[in-house]
């Protein structure tokens, strides 16, 4: 049989605090880059060590900055590429680009396919990602892609907590997404009918299922402007529940969502570290859970020729 290659780890800028996690969860060093900004504005990638015949894996969330993160991206795939790495896998815990996946709108693109293809051509092998906005997203990449759940790592978490009197709130548009919750933890669900006015204003037509008395967790894939939250948790008051709690993959938390969110009528606001929230942003209402173990676990897999399909549930 032949040997797999010798497993290295590169990250982009965007959220180095989880790239070297990983790298303590899978006991190897991180590779130096030296990633140059010009004054023209453009980005210079240097991978400093040797990479050739490596399994080479790219970490780099879409966020902040989704645009420059994305350069880098492309830079650090084709520098990859072009030092000779046996096999290239771009990490990506965050793809904000994955939310323009559909041609809701005469003339328009869809982003997530364009990137998706873009990197291919850059030259990545393949791709590891994280509670993409919609499971489609993932027919728009050529290259195989394995798609981990952040609900695992919430759901992990929750376990631990009690949860006789609770019940679980998701979008309607998210009936698949609220069974993995719901099964997993075996709480009741009830649904919000949610239409978006603008990027950041949506209004609660209707819940439907019993919230009254209840410790209301809502789940969802990403807080942005947070102003979502706030219009959500106030339609829940009104149904007098016991409380009123939030958890979601991806804290965005945009602009004044920190101060938003402290504000808003919730108990408690859960997320994972995909992206990196400056100490500055986190708020006392505010738990941030580790996805490192799991994507070190998927990265371990790949690196060895094995199906990461284990490591997550439909």
């Amino acid at each position: 049989m032949a040997k797999r290659p010798k497993l290295v780890v590169l990250s982009g800028s965007s959220n180095a605090p989880l790239s070297r996690e990983i790298c303590e969860e899978l006991d190897v060093p991180l590779t130096p880059v030296n990633i140059e900004r010009f004054s023209n504005e453009n980005i210079s990638i240097q991978i400093t060590e040797s990479v050739r015949r490596k399994a080479v894996f790219i970490v780099q969330s879409l966020y902040p900055h989704p645009n420059t993160m994305l350069v880098e991206l492309m830079l650090l795939v084709d520098a990859a590429r072009s030092a000779s790495a046996a096999e290239i896998c771009v990490v990506m815990p965050h793809y904000s680009y994955a939310r323009s996946d559909k041609k809701d709108k005469p003339r328009i693109s869809i982003a997530a396919k364009l990137f998706a293809r873009t990197l291919e051509a850059a030259g990545a092998d393949r791709f590891l990602t994280m509670t993409l906005h919609s499971e489609h997203v993932q027919g728009f990449f050529d290259r195989p892609i394995d798609h981990l759940l952040g609900s695992q790592v919430v759901c992990e978490f929750l376990r631990k907590r009690d949860l006789s009197n609770a019940v679980a709130l998701f979008d309607l548009g998210q009936d698949k997404r609220a069974g993995s919750y719901a099964e997993e933890l075996s709480l009741p669900m009830a649904v919000y009918d949610k239409r978006r006015v603008d990027d950041t204003t949506v209004e609660i037509r209707s819940i439907v299922g019993e919230i009254e008395g209840k410790d209301v967790w809502v789940f969802d894939d990403e807080i942005a402007s947070g102003t979502s939250i706030v219009a959500i948790a106030n339609a829940i008051r009104a149904y007098e529940p016991a409380s009123v709690r939030v958890a979601c993959t991806h804290g965005l938390f945009c602009g004044r969502a920190p101060e938003i969110l402290e504000g808003a009528p919730v108990e408690e606001v859960v997320t994972t570290n995909t992206i990196d929230i400056p100490e500055d942003r986190r708020i006392p209402k505010l738990t941030i859970l580790s996805v490192a173990p799991l994507i070190a676990r998927a990265i371990e897999r790949t690196a060895a020729g094995k199906s990461v399909s284990g490591l997550f549930r439909k």
